[in-house]
């Protein structure tokens, strides 16, 4: 499964999302600088985390007009998988792919620790390889990572089962203690309708070996490979 991982000015987490999924996983990655539009040679669209354009007027606000952008749109348009990370869920947003914005955590305050995620669904392209209720222990790295949205997108998000991560303790319970940026709901992560296309404030890549505090990140990964092992044998 090849992947391509894009990068803005201002990205990065480029080069430790290439190492994640090429030197862990074994599986074919290159850079994408935003202003190619030529990605039929990728499997997975990787959106990594960074701060595009400066983060200057929004964050993502600026990098959904890179030209890479309009080939993102028409490659998650044909099913493709998209997985937008921290600036890259921001982008994602921006771009309209994902509902929602992320705003200024809660308390105003710069984040960067460790958490626990809860996954709710374990029959996405992205948890496959995971179990409903699963604890995935993943570091975030944000300050401005606050889903929010109006009432009736909350609502539709939550019926139509596009959340896919929540903060938790290592119980698994999600209270407002969990919740370490005043996210709606404690949503650490959400698909789109169709189910190809995820964001997610946490940075997997940075949890794709013990030896720098744990594996747990490659579940998204892994899940995404076996996906697509599965389209092909089909």
């Amino acid at each position: 499964m090849k992947f391509g991982i894009v990068v803005f000015p201002g990205t990065w987490s480029e080069r430790d999302t290439q190492y994640a999924v090429q030197d862990v996983l074994g599986q074919p990655a290159r850079l994408i600088w935003h202003k190619e539009t030529d990605i039929s040679d990728c499997d997975a669209i990787v959106l990594p985390g960074g701060f595009s354009y400066g983060d200057y007027l929004r964050c993502g606000a600026i990098a959904r007009f890179s030209p890479i952008m309009e080939s993102v749109r028409e490659f998650a348009g044909r099913g493709g998988p998209v997985i937008g990370i921290c600036n890259g869920f921001q982008v994602l947003c921006e771009a309209g792919l994902l509902p929602g914005a992320l705003v200024r955590n809660e308390h105003l305050e710069f984040r960067c620790e460790w958490v626990n995620l809860r996954i709710e669904r374990a029959d996405t392209i992205f948890t496959n390889t995971a179990a409903k209720g699963q604890l995935l222990r993943v570091p975030i790295s944000h300050g401005e990572g606050n889903w929010q949205s109006d009432s009736e997108t909350v609502r539709r998000v939550e019926d139509n089962g596009q959340v896919l991560l929540r903060y938790a303790d290592a119980s698994g319970n999600v209270s407002e203690a969990t919740n370490p940026n005043g996210s709606t709901n404690g949503i650490a992560g959400i698909i789109n309708e169709r189910g190809n296309v995820l964001g997610l404030m946490p940075h997997p890549e940075k949890a794709c070996e013990t030896l720098i505090g744990g594996a747990d990140g490659n579940v998204l990964f892994e899940s995404m490979m076996r996906s697509a092992t599965a389209a092909i044998r089909s």
